[in-house]
C-alpha cells in the first residue's frame, strides 16, 4: 500500500538573480526587478513530499515530527531570515532561482531520508508561482 504524505513549512529569505558572466544590461534584461542589487525577498512556501509503504507496525508512512524535525534542522535553519547569495554556501556560486533553490532543499533533504522514500519538493516563491523536483 502506496501512500503520500505531505508536510508544509514556511521561510524568509532574500535573494538576487543575476549571472555574473553577464553585463549588467544583460541581468537587468533577464531577471528585471529581480536583478535588484539591493537584493529583494519572499515569503517561501515549501512542502515536503514523501511516498512509500505504510509500517505496518505504526500505521505511518513517516512520523511528521521526525520529518519536520529535519526540514527544521536542515532546511529552515539554514536558509530562514538569510540572504541566500550572500549567507549560505549553496548560493554562493548557483543563481538562487526558485528551481535552485528546491533542487537544492531536495539535495539536502535526500541525504536525510532513508531510500525506501520517495521526495518531491514544490516550492512557492509567490502564491502564483511554484516549482516542483523530485530528483529526475
Amino acid at each position: 500500500m502506496k501512500v503520500t504524505v505531505f508536510r508544509k513549512e514556511h521561510f524568509n529569505a532574500a535573494h538576487r538573480l543575476n549571472n555574473p558572466f553577464w553585463s549588467d544590461e544583460k541581468n537587468e534584461n533577464i531577471f528585471g526587478k529581480c536583478n535588484n542589487k539591493n537584493f529583494h525577498g519572499h515569503n517561501y512556501e515549501l512542502i515536503v513530499q514523501i511516498r512509500g509503504s505504510v509500517d505496518p507496525e505504526t500505521g505511518y508512512l513517516i512520523d511528521l515530527k521526525i520529518l519536520s524535525d529535519i526540514i527544521k534542522e536542515h532546511v529552515l535553519n539554514r536558509f530562514d531570515h538569510k540572504n541566500l547569495n550572500l549567507d549560505t554556501d549553496e548560493f554562493q556560486n548557483l543563481n538562487p532561482t526558485a528551481e535552485n533553490i528546491a533542487v537544492v532543499i531536495w539535495n539536502i533533504l535526500r541525504k536525510q531520508l532513508e531510500d525506501k522514500y520517495d521526495l518531491t519538493i514544490r516550492l512557492y516563491e509567490t502564491e502564483r508561482n511554484f516549482v516542483e523536483y523530485d530528483g529526475n
